[in-house]
C-alpha cells in the first residue's frame, strides 16, 4: 500500500517532465531575486498553520545516558513547521511539509525512509498548535534544543502506540509515515529526470552550498486523541486559545478572529 503511494507520487512527476522541462529552460535564466521578495512579503500577509513534527533521531546519535537505566534510549526531537499542509484524501491521505537544511529533522525522517517496513508504523508525529502553544512553537524552532529537548519543563507529552511524542494540549495529533525520502528545492531538475538520474541529481544538489530546504510527503495513519492540558486557575481565555489554531501572520504567532456582520 505505501509502495502504491509512493509509485502515485512517482508517476504525477513524471507526467509533468515535459511541462516541467520547457518552464525550468525558460526561466532558469530569469532574474528570481524581485519574485522572490515579492512573494515573501505576500505570504507574510496570509496566515499560516504552525505545528511541530516530532520523530527519534537515527540510531547513529542516540546518546549513552549518564545512567545505566537509560543508557541507549531512542531520543526524541521535534521542529517546528510553518509549511504544513494537506495536499490528498483520495486515495491515501496526504499531508506535506517543507524543512530547511541542514537539519536533524530531516536527516532522522530520511533515515526512517530508507529502512523496510514489515509493517505499517509511523516515522513522526504531526502535531498542529493550539493558540495557547506559541512557547511551544518558540521552542522547537530552535536549533540549539539537541539533544533532549523534551526534557524540557514546559513541554507536557505523552507516547503515541509507535513510541512516538505527543505534545499535549495539541489541536490535533497526525501520525504518519514518509512515502519516500525527501525532494529537494534548490533544483527542480529532478522532476523530468529518470529515477536513475534523479538519485544522481540529489547527491549533487545535496553537495551544494547555502540554506535550501527539503519537500517531505508522509501518509497519515491515524488522527490521534491527544490528552489536554490542565492548569490551575485557568481563565476562560486562556481555554479559549486551547481550542483555536495557532497561527503565522506577519511575523508573530496569532490565532482566528470572527469577522463582524456587516
Amino acid at each position: 500500500m505505501l509502495q502504491s503511494c509512493t509509485s502515485a507520487v512517482r508517476y504525477a512527476r513524471h507526467n509533468l517532465n515535459l511541462n516541467l522541462l520547457r518552464s525550468y529552460s525558460s526561466s532558469s535564466s530569469a532574474p528570481t531575486r524581485p519574485v522572490k521578495q515579492s512573494l515573501r512579503k505576500l505570504l507574510r500577509e496570509t496566515a499560516q498553520p504552525v505545528a511541530v513534527v516530532t520523530s527519534t533521531l537515527p540510531d547513529h546519535e542516540t546518546a549513552p545516558r549518564s545512567d545505566s537505566s537509560a543508557q541507549n534510549q531512542k531520543i526524541f526531537h521535534g521542529a517546528t513547521l510553518s509549511s504544513f499542509t494537506s495536499i490528498a484524501l483520495d486515495p491515501h491521505p496526504l499531508v506535506a511539509f517543507s524543512l530547511r537544511v541542514p537539519s536533524r529533522m530531516a536527516l532522522a525522517l530520511n533515515a526512517h525512509a530508507a529502512k523496510p517496513q514489515i509493517q505499517m508504523s509511523s516515522h513522526m508525529v504531526v502535531n498542529i498548535l493550539s493558540a495557547a502553544q506559541p512557547h511551544i512553537a518558540r521552542l522547537f524552532s530552535s536549533p540549539d534544543l539537541h539533544p533532549f529537548p523534551f526534557e524540557e519543563s514546559e513541554v507536557q507529552w505523552a507516547q503515541s502506540a509507535d513510541g512516538l511524542p505527543i505534545i499535549k494540549g495539541a489541536l490535533g495529533a497526525l501520525s504518519c509515515t514518509v512515502v519516500g525520502r525527501s525532494l529537494p528545492l534548490s533544483d527542480t531538475r529532478w522532476l523530468y529526470s529518470s529515477m536513475e538520474e534523479w538519485e544522481a541529481e540529489v547527491q549533487q544538489v545535496e553537495g551544494g552550498s547555502g540554506l535550501a530546504s527539503e519537500l517531505f510527503i508522509a501518509r497519515v495513519l491515524r488522527v490521534e486523541d491527544v490528552q489536554n492540558v490542565q492548569e490551575p486557575g485557568d481563565q476562560p481565555e486562556n481555554v479559549k486559545l486551547r481550542t483555536l489554531p495557532l497561527l503565522y501572520h506577519k511575523r508573530s504567532y496569532t490565532t482566528v478572529g470572527e469577522i463582524p456582520n456587516p
